[in-house]
């Protein structure tokens, strides 16, 4: 059971995915809508992972991929533009293409976790 950082601009998308980590057997370590919040949750201890959506608003999630980069946090990107909007630096990080079944969800985390 892993605590996974959710950072998603759209608030039924998150439940959704929330929902989808609570069925995997996982907690949601925080859940973010913002730039701003999704950088505050990303420096709390104890986060195991993170999925982040790539477009937040007129902000990018880069700066939080960045911080959870430097703590050796996995993480992977969530967009509905498959892996186009990825932020320069971070193309090595899985997408999840939305909207994504919970199998595949279940497939990332575990890349993530290894």
């Amino acid at each position: 059971m892993a605590s996974v950082l959710l950072v998603e601009d759209e608030s039924l998308i998150r439940m959704m995915i929330a929902d989808m980590l609570v069925e995997l057997g996982h907690s949601v370590a925080g859940e973010a809508s913002d730039l701003q919040s999704g950088l505050l949750l990303a420096a709390v201890p104890g986060v195991d992972a993170a999925i982040l959506d790539i477009q937040l608003g007129v902000h990018s999630s880069h700066r939080i991929a960045a911080a959870l980069q430097s703590k050796g946090v996995p993480f992977a990107f969530a967009s509905g533009y498959g892996a186009d909007g990825v932020p320069q630096g971070f193309e090595d990080y899985p997408v999840l293409e939305k909207p994504f079944q919970i199998e595949e969800l279940q497939r990332c985390l575990a890349t993530l976790l290894r």
